[in-house]
């Protein structure tokens, strides 16, 4: 017996008032969401980029993708000695291969952006260290967004045993704040990192999982809740780009990072005000419980349902370590090898790249939904498993696109066409996945943890991140080709994989709330 123990009875938001069909609740949750994507995104678009291009190189861009024209040191930066010691280095034949691309590049110059070609030995020593950064902005890279999603399984764990859904994502959003404004100092990169990292853990498992509060069990409109919340992580990583991506161009890149602080504190007010709309936690609804309530070990059923989701989020891993190449070799082949228009005198920045997925989102996503509609009357619309399933192969599928790019393109610039279609048929491959993964959660995890398995969702996401920034390593040390085409298989592998499972996992999960 324990008092701590929650009554997981649906007692639904504080107010009965809705809007579209849905509780006012969720649209305090998806501008707060909406925010804090704001303030992730920003910072994730300009990071790897900052790292080659200015924090661990001696001769800097003062502006994102402008001219090198500032010396720095990177021993400056706290903790740079001990990190460095742990990353490998690159061989010979590698840096090499990269050097000889970056040469290529720097002597082309940039005429649109009065960027003079570069030559001599200035030249030798920019490509000499960008290319030693390279691998090692990768794997930081890797490991930081790597480890924003480990966190959360212990910010779920905080929020249902201790301090309850409400306090920790506040915690959360005030340590990330923190983070975005420590990140103007240079020197003390690593310090904002973690301040992200842990204030990342405590605001995203439960911000989700507050989501599926606002609906009774079985509830046919939380999938749908679930991709309108959705399109407000996407609407904030879309408009992230063009305010903190074009600050870093025009400015500097501190005033990037800076907007991106200011960001988190927009979704911290609006979380703050917005709590009478919201259901109550778990704890909360412990705490107004007439007494002590057992505490049941888990059934067999149970056991099940949360083996079948550790399963997935398994397999989820191989995903992620493809997706997240976007910010990452992707990022790079946006800025290095892109021809970016020029509009009325101003130079597109490549950090606008990381808003065409969003964008792609606010177009596709309410077109899936009508089409999985069309295929729920027909009878034919996947399972969740299967809609990952599909989600995996598609996302594999989509780097065909950068295969024949790369062929074309060569060590030279082109067209956006390639990234930015490649980027198009990947997006179909994550709404068949991603959002369709939340609700999942929520639906089949027993409710007395369902922040800790929300977490632990995110769980293959780190997995996925770290590995991501090790592949992302590979690039520029092996041909475009082989790159890209390592991702495909890598994609295709893991829809294979999702597929050969659907059935049995199906079986194993029928005993949760609502169509799986």
């Amino acid at each position: 017996m324990t008092e701590n123990e929650p009554d997981n009875s649906f007692q639904g938001p504080a107010s009965d008032k809705t809007f579209l069909g849905h509780p006012v609740g969720l649209f305090v949750l998806f501008f707060t969401e909406m925010w804090e994507r704001f303030s992730y995104y920003g910072m994730r678009g300009l990071l790897k980029l900052y790292m080659v291009n200015y924090l661990f190189v001696g001769l800097r861009q003062s502006l994102q993708q402008g001219p090198y024209d500032k010396s720095g040191d990177s021993a400056g930066v706290l903790g740079w000695s001990f990190f460095k010691a742990l990353l490998p280095n690159s061989t010979p034949e590698e840096m090499q291969t990269c050097i000889t691309s970056k040469l290529e590049s720097l002597a082309a110059g940039n005429p649109a952006s009065d960027i003079a070609p570069v030559l001599g030995d200035v030249a030798m020593r920019i490509a000499e260290s960008t290319c030693i950064a390279n691998p090692w902005a990768s794997i930081i890279y890797g490991w930081y967004t790597g480890l924003v999603y480990l966190t959360p399984l212990l910010g779920g764990i905080v929020a249902d045993r201790y301090l309850g859904q409400r306090k920790t994502v506040i915690v959360g959003g005030v340590l990330m704040a923190i983070g975005h404004f420590v990140m103007a100092f240079e020197d003390l990169f690593f310090l904002a990192l973690a301040f992200l990292i842990i204030g990342n853990g405590a605001f995203k498992p439960n911000i989700s999982t507050q989501v599926g509060n606002l609906y009774p069990p079985g509830d046919p409109r939380r999938d749908g809740a679930f991709t309108i919340f959705y399109m407000g992580i996407n609407l904030g990583a879309f408009l992230t780009n063009l305010v903190c991506g074009t600050l870093a161009a025009t400015i500097g890149w501190h005033y990037g990072f800076g907007a991106a602080g200011v960001g988190m504190c927009c979704g911290l007010v609006i979380y703050m005000f917005g709590q009478k709309y919201l259901a109550p936690d778990t704890l909360s609804k412990a705490a107004k419980s007439s007494g002590p309530v057992e505490v049941k070990p888990f059934g067999k059923d149970e056991w099940g349902r949360i083996w079948a989701l550790i399963i997935l989020c398994g397999l989820n891993v191989v995903f992620w370590a493809v997706y997240e190449q976007q910010g990452n070799t992707m990022q790079t082949w946006a800025d290095e090898q892109t021809i970016w228009p020029v509009i009325l005198g101003f130079q597109i920045p490549a950090t606008w790249f990381q808003s065409f997925n969003p964008f792609f989102i606010f177009a596709l996503a309410p077109l899936l939904d009508m089409f999985w509609r069309w295929e729920s009357k027909k009878g034919r619309e996947p399972s969740s498993v299967g809609k990952m399933a599909i989600g995996c192969a598609i996302l594999g599928l989509s780097f065909i696109v950068m295969v024949i790019g790369a062929k074309v393109v060569g060590t030279g610039k082109g067209s956006l066409f390639w990234p930015v279609v490649c980027t198009l048929l990947l997006t179909v491959g994550e709404l068949y996945l991603s959002p369709i993964g939340l609700s999942l959660v929520t639906k089949v995890s027993p409710a007395r943890i369902v922040s800790m398995m929300m977490g632990m969702w995110f769980l293959s996401s780190f997995f996925g991140n770290v590995l991501s920034g090790y592949i992302g390593s590979l690039y520029g040390q092996i041909s475009n080709t082989s790159f890209f085409l390592l991702l495909m298989a890598l994609g295709l592998a893991a829809g294979g994989a999702i597929f050969a499972v659907k059935e049995p996992l199906k079986r194993v999960m029928a005993g949760a709330q609502g169509k799986i």
